[in-house]
């Protein structure tokens, strides 16, 4: 489908039935040369990696699991509890998952490993000159009727477009999206303390250039997801009210939800 190169680099890649986020990021960078869609292609490699994993996936019996179909059981009591519940219903035993704890620093990690890696900065060349010299205030006194209805033209035209966006920031936007919703109560805490954590204040005047619709673009992903996980924490600790109004009070401060009437 593929040159000879890409197509190694892909079984190489495949050849223990994992993707790593470096070997993606290779990839992806090989692909971008030759100039191929970047959407396609990871359908593609997707594709090539479900088929990898099924043909390694042995047949053996089903190891034994505290989790039964769509329910839990609590290890502590035994008990059936339902599912996305956050501590058994009989003895209150809480249920933790350390993995996926770890999993979510390991994600936390992956994005910044993303942001590292990125070759250019979208705003690496904007003059950094913050338009107060003399030549510019003389330019500004004699010409104010001229210059104030073309800053506004400039600023409504830039407004209807979207913000800059390269690959990289794609990628770290369908990760986060993607990222499956944690199931525990210190998962849900961590998630959304860092989400938010994630969201940055834009004053007035930075919401008029570039840099303000970019960072803008990027609050309103980390707001979708907290509001995502919050969803699920409402259906998961339904019986711990104060946690779920902990929660919201913190989404209600970051500004991500309304305060109620």
């Amino acid at each position: 489908m593929y040159n000879d190169n890409i197509e190694k680099l892909i079984e190489m890649a495949l050849m223990d039935g994992e993707l790593s986020e470096k070997e993606k990021q290779i990839l992806f960078k090989k692909a971008e040369a030759a100039g191929i869609d970047l959407d396609e292609f990871e359908m593609v490699l997707q594709a090539k990696l479900f088929e990898k994993q099924k043909s390694n996936t042995p047949v053996t019996a089903a190891p034994k699991s505290d989790k039964l179909g769509d329910v839990k059981k609590c290890p502590a009591c035994g008990a059936i509890s339902q599912s996305f519940t956050t501590k058994c219903s009989d003895c209150g035993t809480e249920f933790r998952n350390i993995e996926a704890s770890q999993n979510i620093n390991k994600f936390f990690e992956k994005l910044d490993e993303l942001e590292s890696n990125r070759k250019d900065s979208l705003f690496e060349n904007k003059n950094q000159d913050s338009g107060t010299s003399a030549s510019t205030l003389i330019k500004w006194w004699i010409f104010w009727w001229i210059l104030i209805p073309l800053k506004l033209i400039t600023f409504i035209i830039n407004k209807s477009k979207p913000p800059k966006w390269s690959t990289t920031d794609s990628r770290k936007e369908e990760m986060i999206m993607n990222f499956p919703v944690p199931n525990s109560r210190e998962e849900i805490i961590e998630f959304i303390t860092l989400s938010v954590s994630k969201i940055e204040n834009i004053s007035m005047l930075k919401r008029l250039d570039e840099e303000g619709k970019y960072m803008s673009k990027w609050n309103s992903i980390w707001k979708k997801k907290a509001i995502q996980v919050f969803t699920k924490a409402k259906l998961s600790m339904k019986d711990d009210k104060s946690t779920i109004e902990s929660i919201e009070g913190l989404l209600i401060d970051s500004k991500i939800l309304k305060q109620k009437n």
